[in-house]
């Protein structure tokens, strides 16, 4: 029987100490020296006592993203078992992600568990309620523009290549060609209420739902390919009594909540950031201009939803 293939997880911290491996692996783990590219360290206060107890420090390291600088570290072989024990050790600050090292090859990594918080270069793609219509600021994405810009003028960037009008299919086709010139670090998707849509008089059982999963997967291979990482925001509440038939499009809230059980659960079993945006508007009918998109106010609340997870 031919024995299952590694885990491959790259560390820059105290998961190369032979210390470390011993107390969580039991034995020293194999390892290759490697580095990852686009990345710096900032420390991180550890209050865990169990993790200080293994490591002995209460300050590790994680990662923020920073174009031109290089991080070096380590490439470990790790067993299923050891992997989850990897996963126990490390705290709530972090997630484990995919990344793409200098070498080409992709591994595992624990990032920053907020994505916003580590990122520097943001594109963001997706439909109207990304690109902001109905709202002269530019919508919840040009608040974060603003916001994101002014903390680092010199470093960080945000596009909004979001188009009105589309699905999660046209983003997939539509990405590819626009990353590469704005070497973005983090792609941030808006999984619009868009894909829930039924023309008027189709069937309840029409199966696009079924094929988002698909078009993620795509993404996530578009974003790893440019060394960015994926983070997907999900579909805001919508009032379906008043979006009545909407240019030919039926939307309704259980088709909604389909889709973001959909994206939610895509992303869990991936280890991909999903961002909800489901609760800051629920019930909100009066922040909706048409029962689906948001005034500036609904913006405004978006906006401010989507920052704390940048804190």
């Amino acid at each position: 029987m031919t024995a299952p293939r590694p885990h491959t997880l790259f560390s820059f911290g105290t998961l190369m100490d032979g210390q470390v491996q011993a107390a969580l692996f039991g034995r020293a783990v194999p390892t290759s020296a490697a580095s990852l590219t686009g990345y710096a360290t900032r420390p991180l206060t550890i209050t865990d006592p169990a993790v200080i107890a293994t490591s002995g420090l209460d300050v590790h390291l994680t990662l923020r993203r920073a174009y031109g600088s290089v991080v070096e570290g380590a490439v470990l072989r790790l067993t299923d078992e050891e992997l989850a024990a990897a996963d126990a050790y490390e705290v709530d600050d972090y997630a484990r992600r995919r990344v793409r090292l200098t070498s080409g090859e992709t591994a595992w990594a624990y990032l920053d568990a907020e994505p916003l918080r580590a990122a520097a270069r943001i594109v963001i793609v997706g439909d109207s309620i990304a690109y902001g219509r109905c709202d002269p600021s530019g919508g919840w994405a040009g608040r974060l523009a603003a916001e994101h810009i002014a903390a680092d003028e010199e470093g960080n960037r945000v596009f909004n290549l979001a188009i009105p009008g589309s699905t999660l299919l046209d983003v997939r086709d539509q990405t590819p060609g626009v990353l590469a010139p704005r070497l973005p670090d983090t792609l941030l998707v808006a999984a619009g209420i868009n894909d829930s849509a039924l023309p008027v008089g189709a069937p309840a059982g029409d199966d696009a739902l079924a094929r988002v999963p698909d078009h993620l997967a795509a993404l996530a291979a578009t974003a790893l390919g440019h060394d960015a990482r994926l983070v997907v925001v999900g579909p805001a509440w919508l009032d379906e009594e008043r979006t009545g038939d909407y240019y030919g499009l039926r939307f309704t809230e259980e088709r909604a909540l389909a889709l973001r059980a959909c994206v939610r659960s895509w992303c869990a079993r991936n280890h991909v950031d999903f961002l909800d945006l489901w609760e800051p508007l629920r019930k909100r009918a009066d922040l909706l201009v048409d029962g689906l998109h948001p005034d500036a106010a609904g913006h405004q609340e978006l906006h401010r939803h989507l920052t704390s997870f940048a804190r």
